[in-house]
C-alpha cells in the first residue's frame, strides 16, 4: 500500500504590512468640488474625488500603507489644508501639506 505525502499549504511571510483604511473629511458645505491629494495619488494625477455628506462634510475612505503620507485638500479648484490636521510641514509651493501617518 502507497501512501500519498499529504500536501500542506504553506504561505510565503507577508513582505509589508497590509494597507489601512484611512477616512479624510473636510468640511465645506457650499463647495462644489473636494478632491483628495497626496504623495499617495501622485498629487492631481490621480487625485480622489471626495463624496459631500448632508451634513456638508466632504469624505473620503482610502487604504494606506503604514508610513508617513503627506496630503492637501482641492477645493473648487483651490488647495487647502486640512483645519483638523495639526502636524503640517513645509512643501516648495510656500503653503504646507498636512501629514497623516498610518501605523
Amino acid at each position: 500500500m502507497i501512501k500519498k505525502a499529504s500536501k500542506t499549504k504553506k504561505t510565503a511571510p507577508s513582505a509589508k504590512p497590509a494597507a489601512e483604511k484611512q477616512v479624510f473629511s473636510y468640511r465645506a458645505p457650499t463647495a462644489l468640488s473636494v478632491l483628495l491629494a497626496g504623495e499617495f495619488t501622485h498629487w492631481q494625477k490621480a487625485a480622489i474625488p471626495m463624496q459631500r455628506g448632508k451634513d456638508g462634510v466632504w469624505k473620503a475612505a482610502v487604504a494606506l500603507d503604514p508610513g508617513v503620507h503627506h496630503y492637501r485638500f482641492i477645493v473648487d479648484g483651490q488647495w487647502q489644508d486640512d483645519p483638523e490636521c495639526e502636524l503640517r510641514v513645509p512643501n516648495p509651493y510656500g503653503g504646507h501639506n498636512s501629514v497623516r501617518s498610518v501605523a
